[in-house]
């Protein structure tokens, strides 16, 4: 009886950690912000703006570059050299960016700003965004 009250007790243990995923692993170094302070951000000397949305459909004036967010690792020349750099990301939605902040964190960078609710929520506001290809 003791020992099928310990395996139950070691099973429900494993369940109960947080939840698994690009949200979890992002930790401190990812900063989800709306559009107002996102616009901050992308308007900053310092921050490096990427559009991570695949396909290409716009983006926000001020991007530094378009990288589908499955291609960051193998593109990590266009980069920041400096890992602590800040780096401001964003998609349609927000799924992309998530992911992609996630694999950035796992690249070692430290400083990331996400778009919450994408370009989504930044035409809502009624920002404008760059034609594709711009």
């Amino acid at each position: 009886m003791t020992l099928l009250i310990m395996v139950l007790l070691v099973v429900v243990g494993c369940g109960s950690g947080p939840p698994t995923g690009a949200t979890a692993d992002q930790g401190p170094a990812v900063r989800q912000v709306g559009v107002s302070e996102f616009a901050d951000a992308v308007a900053a000397a310092d921050v490096f703006v990427i559009n991570v949305h695949t396909p290409d459909e716009g983006s926000i004036a001020g991007t530094d570059v378009w990288i589908p967010f499955d291609q960051l690792s193998q593109r990590a020349t266009e980069l920041p050299g400096d890992r602590s750099t800040p780096i401001a990301l964003y998609c349609m939605t927000g799924r992309m960016s998530a992911v992609a902040a996630g694999t950035l964190t796992s690249m070692g960078y430290s400083n990331l700003i996400e778009l919450s609710g994408g370009m989504k929520a930044w035409t809502a506001a009624g920002r404008a965004l760059q034609p594709p290809g711009s």
